[in-house]
């Protein structure tokens, strides 16, 4: 969110709580904090052990806020490769198992691998254009063959070079792959809210209805509830439009009553395919996904009031991709750290890593399990809908507060902005417009996702400025630039 990462991070609705913990300087969710201020009470601090009844009910909270996330990734992509429910099922199943499992990783390290700190891990939002539009035009072997040959392979080159990267992403740059993220899936949601691409009653009253009641439930509880239930109003809402639509008989349970309760991942279950183009989208996809998750163990470590050490850093990059690479060869999405449950952190005031540690195994259980992930796959498309429109919503203003909090809007960076955005919702809204192109480049040069990334990271790294990593604040302008120049005797 990362989400954000970075949206991997949503940490927009939980901006409210974390403004009171965080100073408003901090780079929050996307890039290092930098000051070792504004340590919080801590009910429980990294290595206390809660006891058990409250570490499960704790360790449920976490997989509770980031369950619909997670798996919208999954959705998403399958139904834009056309997968069919049983197969959606399980890459549900496998997006669970391996979340869970990086989540201990994080938790408890294995050898150099893990930041030792309460990171729950999950599907970003960050690769679902490049695994939607690149498993239609070459297959999801292609995809997965990517996932695993760049996972680890960027990631931990990141964290090993990591003082000499992370200069080249400040707010600017990452705030904008936010906003790009969020704006990018506005029309997937839509999609999905009338019915989804293909239904017969596509924009029938009864779709729209459906996702309209689940945004009005989510948005509700959000603005007017405080403590839990603010913090589940996205889950609430998808289970009450889930009640409707069973109501209306739009739920089948048939995949479900097939699905067994458990069952062994399977290795090559797409199989994979090395093409160069895909890999190269996705290797610059992990790198935006490092920044996020940078930011995430910043917020984290941020309720002690103290930035990662070099060690924490490290683990957690490489985490984000081993787990990515491995997770991949048996049919599982990218995972990274998701920066709602590093508010739940701050907002809660419970650092222990062990409770984060229950909520990957919990998670890893659910993943075992082929029923859960059929479960899910029963969501009819428009209570899918509302939700991602909401999130969606969210990702992009998280991105828009970032820019605005930690970025001067001068001259310099709001042509970067109108330049950045400009091309990236260009090429979202009117793809056909570089039909022209070799094969290749329409697939690269065709990820809003990428397009953004990479105007902002070239505009933002050679144009003198203050968030440039080559140029030093270039001098105040002129008083005749800046100041308005005298009125004239007409006026």
């Amino acid at each position: 969110m990362h989400e954000y990462a970075y949206f991997e991070s949503f940490e927009a609705e939980y901006a409210l709580e974390r403004e009171t913990i965080i100073e408003p300087d901090r780079f929050v969710g996307s890039t290092m904090a930098t000051d070792t201020e504004g340590e919080i009470d801590l009910d429980y601090e990294l290595d206390d052990r809660p006891p058990w009844p409250k570490s499960l009910l704790l360790g449920l909270q976490h997989v509770a806020v980031m369950l619909v996330p997670a798996t919208a990734v999954a959705y998403i992509v399958a139904g834009a490769v056309g997968l069919s429910a049983g197969d959606t099922a399980y890459i549900v199943q496998m997006v669970l198992l391996f979340s869970g499992l990086a989540t201990v990783v994080q938790a408890y390290t294995v050898g150099p691998v893990g930041a030792k700190l309460p990171v729950v891990m999950g599907t970003s939002f960050t690769f679902v254009g490049a695994a939607s539009s690149i498993g239609v035009d070459y297959g999801l072997g292609a995809v997965f063959g990517a996932i695993l040959v760049t996972g680890f392979l960027v990631e931990g080159v990141i964290g090993w070079q990591f003082d000499r990267i992370e200069p080249f992403f400040p707010p600017l740059v990452t705030g904008l792959v936010v906003i790009i993220i969020g704006l990018y899936l506005v029309p997937v949601a839509m999609d999905y809210s009338a019915g989804g691409v293909g239904a017969s009653d596509y924009g029938a009253a009864h779709n729209v209805g459906l996702a309209a009641l689940v945004l009005f439930v989510a948005v509700a509880l959000n603005l007017f509830t405080e403590g839990v239930t603010r913090l589940l109003s996205t889950l609430v809402g998808l289970a009450i439009g889930y009640v409707a639509a069973l109501l209306l008989g739009l739920v089948d349970f048939g995949p479900v009553a097939q699905a067994s309760w458990v069952a062994i991942p399977k290795p090559g279950a797409f199989g994979f395919s090395f093409e160069p183009v895909p890999m190269v989208t996705f290797a610059f996809l992990f790198l935006v996904s490092a920044m996020e998750t940078v930011g995430d163990l910043s917020s984290v470590t941020a309720a002690e009031g103290r930035t990662p050490d070099s060690e924490e850093l490290r683990g957690g990059l490489f985490t984000d991709g081993l787990l990515s690479s491995v997770g991949a060869a048996f049919g599982a999405f990218p995972v990274t750290s998701f920066s709602q449950n590093a508010g739940i952190v701050n907002f809660t005031g419970v650092m222990s890593r062990h409770v984060v540690g229950v909520a990957g195994v919990l998670l890893a259980l659910l993943g075992l399990s082929p029923k859960v992930g059929a479960a899910v796959a029963t969501i009819p498309s428009p209570v899918f809908g509302g939700a991602v429109l909401l999130m969606a919503g969210m990702v992009a203003a998280s991105g828009a507060r970032l820019v605005f909090l930690h970025t001067d809007l001068d001259r310099r960076n709001m042509v970067i902005l109108a330049v950045s955005l400009g091309l990236g919702l260009g090429i979202a809204t009117r793809p056909d417009a570089i039909s022209g192109l070799p094969s290749a480049a329409r697939t690269f040069f065709g990820e809003p996702v990428v397009v953004t990334a990479l105007t902002a990271l070239v505009l933002n790294t050679f144009t003198p400025g203050d968030q440039s990593p080559l140029f030093d604040a270039p001098p105040e302008e002129s008083v005749a630039e800046t100041e308005e120049p005298p009125a004239s005797a007409d006026d």
